[in-house]
C-alpha cells in the first residue's frame, strides 16, 4: 500500500468544544460542531473543516465508485442556470420561494440550481441524435441550493448542500425500468458500504413528476420524514404515499338526516363530549383555498388532515387555510359548523374513509347546530376521493393488514421514473430504428452526500461522541500521545510506521494539552481505532481501543502495527 501522510493534530485546523452550540437542536449538529468537522457560516450555510472534508470526500468516493460500476458517466454542470429551461417545464414558478433567483448586470434572469433535470435533458438533446447514442446514464456530485424557510438541524437541512444527482435516458419504458433497477441496486450497495441502517420506502413523486418513486430513509430521531413499517411483511412507505382503499357500505337503513341543537360545540372535541359519541362518529370539514378558490376537505373527526398530502394533490396550485376575512366574505360558511350538505360554490373532497353509505354527525352550516344521520352519497356528494389523513400508529398495512409502526427518518436518497415529462417540455427526441423520431424517457436519482454525513452521525454516535464506520472515517486510527516527551516520540514513530503501510493516521501530538482532554477528544472525534502511547511507552507497549465496542488491549508496537495493517 502507498505511504500516506500523517495528520498531526498540532497542525490541524480544528478546535474541539466542550459544550454544545447554543443553536444546536439535533445530535449531529452538536457533535459535528463540537468535534471540529463543520462551522456555521450563515443560516443554513456551512463550512467544512479538514476532518469534515475527509469524511465528505469518503462518502463522495463510495458514491462515485458504485455509480461508475453501473456504467454511469460523470459530468459537472453549472450551478448558475438560465431561467428559460425552468420556465419551459413550469418549475420557475412551481418551486416558489425555495428557488434562489438572481439577475446578471444586463437584467437576465438566472437561478441557483436546486436540481438539474432540465439541464441534463438539454445536454443529451445536444449530444444524442440517434437511438444508437442511448441508453446513457449521466451523473454529477455538486452543490445544490434551496432557500429553506427554516434552515436548521445543522447540515441536515441547509440552503447549500452537496448532492449526487444522476439521470438515465432510454428510448423505451423497458429500458427505463432497467436503468431504475440499476440505480436501486447501486444505492443499496452505497448505503451498505456507508454503514447506514436504511429502509426502501414507497414515496410520492411530488414536484418531480413521473410514475414510480422510492425513498431511501435512514431511521433517526432527528429525521423530518415519517415512515410506516410493517412488522409482519416487507411493506414500508413514507406516510405521504400510503393510501386507504375506498370501501362503500350499505347505508340504506340509516334514518333521515336530522338537525340537532349543539350550542357551544365549534370543535370536534366539544361536539363529541356534548353528544357522548366518539370523535370517529363525526365528520370534520376543513376549509382551504386552492389558488384562491375555497375547497372543503372531509375526514373522520378522529383524524388529522395531512396538509402535505393536500398540497401534493393540488400541486402546483397554492394551498392555504381559510382566514377570518374569508369567513367574513362568505356568511354561508359558519366557522365551527361547516357541513357538506348544501355547500354552494365550494368544491368538496373527502378521504376514502368517508365512503359512500357511511353515516356521520357533521355541521349543519348553521350556528350552534349539527346534523346527524348524514350519509355520504345520499345526503351529499363527494367531488373527489383523496387520501388526505395523517397516518397513525396501528393503521392497517395496505399489504397484509397488520398494524403499522411509525418511525422518524432522514431521507438519504430518492429515485424516480420520470418518464417523458421533461423530454416533452424540452422536446428531447432521437432518431429511432425505423428512421422516425422517438421521444426519450428519463429517470432521476438523487443521494444527499452531505446529508449522509449527518445521518451517519445521528445513527452511529454514542454518549461520548461520534463513532464513524471505518470506510467513511477521517482516519483509520487515532494515535494519542499521553503527553510526556517519550510518549510523543513513540506516538509519532508508530504513526509513521502505520502510514508507511497505507494506514490513514491522525495523531494527537498537541503539546501542553492534558491526557484527559486528549482522551476525551479521541472519543468525540470518533475514529474507529484509538491507539494510546501512555504509561507503558518506555516498555514499547501501547493500548489499542476499539471506539465502537470500548474493548481495550495492550500490545507491543510491533503487534499493534501488525494488527492495524492486517
Amino acid at each position: 500500500m502507498a505511504n500516506v501522510p500523517v495528520q498531526r493534530m498540532s497542525q490541524l485546523l480544528a478546535k474541539t468544544l466542550r459544550d454544545d452550540p447554543a443553536d444546536a437542536e439535533v445530535l449531529s449538529h452538536k457533535l459535528l460542531v463540537r468535534a471540529g468537522y463543520v462551522r456555521r457560516t450563515a443560516a443554513g450555510i456551512w463550512s467544512w473543516l479538514p476532518l469534515g472534508k475527509k469524511v465528505l470526500a469518503n462518502v463522495e468516493r463510495i458514491v462515485r465508485e458504485e455509480m461508475d460500476a453501473v456504467g454511469a458517466q460523470e459530468v459537472l454542470l453549472p450551478a448558475i442556470l438560465p431561467r428559460e429551461p425552468y420556465e419551459a417545464t413550469g418549475r420557475w414558478e412551481e418551486y416558489g420561494p425555495e428557488l434562489f433567483r438572481l439577475q446578471d448586470r444586463k437584467g437576465g434572469d438566472y437561478l441557483l440550481g436546486p436540481t438539474h433535470e432540465e439541464i441534463f435533458t438539454l445536454l443529451v438533446k445536444d449530444q444524442a441524435s440517434s437511438y444508437k447514442d442511448l441508453p446513457v446514464i449521466l451523473y454529477q456530485i455538486q452543490n445544490k441550493y434551496r432557500d429553506e424557510a427554516r434552515p436548521r438541524a445543522g447540515i441536515l437541512r441547509g440552503r447549500e448542500f452537496l448532492m449526487k444527482d444522476s439521470y438515465s435516458f432510454d428510448t423505451e419504458d423497458e429500458g427505463l425500468a432497467k436503468s431504475y433497477a440499476l440505480h436501486r441496486e447501486a444505492y443499496q450497495k452505497i448505503f451498505a458500504r456507508l454503514g447506514l441502517d436504511y429502509r426502501i420506502c414507497a414515496a410520492t413523486a411530488g414536484a418531480m413528476g413521473g410514475s414510480k418513486s422510492e425513498e431511501f430513509l435512514a431511521p433517526a430521531e432527528a429525521g423530518e420524514d415519517t415512515f410506516a413499517d410493517c412488522p409482519n411483511c416487507d411493506f414500508a412507505a413514507n406516510t405521504e404515499a400510503i393510501t386507504y382503499e375506498l370501501k362503500p357500505v350499505d347505508g340504506s337503513d340509516v334514518p333521515a338526516a336530522e338537525d340537532i341543537p349543539t350550542p357551544d360545540t365549534p370543535t370536534i372535541e366539544t361536539l363529541a363530549a356534548s353528544l357522548g359519541v366518539p370523535a370517529s362518529a363525526t365528520l370534520k370539514n376543513l376549509l382551504v383555498k386552492v389558488d384562491g378558490e375555497i375547497v372543503a376537505v372531509g375526514v373522520p373527526g378522529d383524524r388529522e388532515v395531512d396538509m402535505d398530502k393536500v398540497e401534493a394533490h393540488f400541486a402546483p396550485a397554492t394551498v392555504e387555510l381559510v382566514t377570518e376575512t374569508d369567513f367574513a366574505a362568505r356568511p354561508d360558511l359558519v366557522r365551527g359548523y361547516v357541513g357538506p350538505r348544501g355547500l354552494e360554490k365550494v368544491t368538496y373532497i373527502a378521504d376514502p374513509r368517508v365512503a359512500p353509505g357511511t353515516s356521520w354527525i357533521t355541521g349543519a352550516n348553521k350556528a350552534g347546530t349539527h346534523t346527524k344521520n348524514v350519509v355520504a352519497g345520499r345526503d351529499f356528494e363527494v367531488g373527489e376521493y383523496v387520501d388526505v389523513v395523517v397516518v397513525q400508529e396501528g393503521d392497517p398495512c395496505p399489504k397484509c393488514g397488520t398494524g403499522l409502526v411509525l418511525d422518524r427518518a432522514i431521507e438519504i436518497g430518492h429515485i424516480f421514473q420520470l418518464g417523458r415529462k421533461y423530454a416533452d417540455a424540452l422536446k428531447l427526441d432521437v432518431l429511432g430504428q425505423n428512421g422516425k423520431p422517438v421521444r426519450v424517457t428519463m429517470g432521476s436519482y438523487g443521494i444527499g452526500v452531505s446529508r449522509a454525513v449527518a445521518a451517519l452521525a445521528e445513527q452511529s454516535a454514542d454518549d461520548k461522541g461520534l463513532c464513524w464506520p471505518a470506510e467513511v472515517a477521517p482516519a483509520d486510527v487515532h494515535v494519542v500521545a499521553a503527553g510526556k516527551a517519550l510518549q510523543t516520540e513513540l506516538a509519532l514513530d508508530i504513526s509513521q510506521k502505520l502510514a508507511a503501510a497505507g494506514v490513514r493516521v491522525l495523531v494527537d501530538d498537541r503539546p501542553g494539552v492534558s491526557p484527559g482532554v486528549k482522551f476525551t477528544d479521541s472519543e468525540l472525534i470518533g475514529v474507529p481505532q484509538i491507539l494510546v502511547a501512555g504509561r507503558r511507552a518506555a516498555d514499547g507497549v501501547v493500548e489499542l481501543k476499539d471506539r465502537r465496542t470500548g474493548e481495550r488491549e495492550e500490545l507491543t508496537v510491533e503487534e499493534a502495527v501488525a494488527r492495524l495493517t492486517a
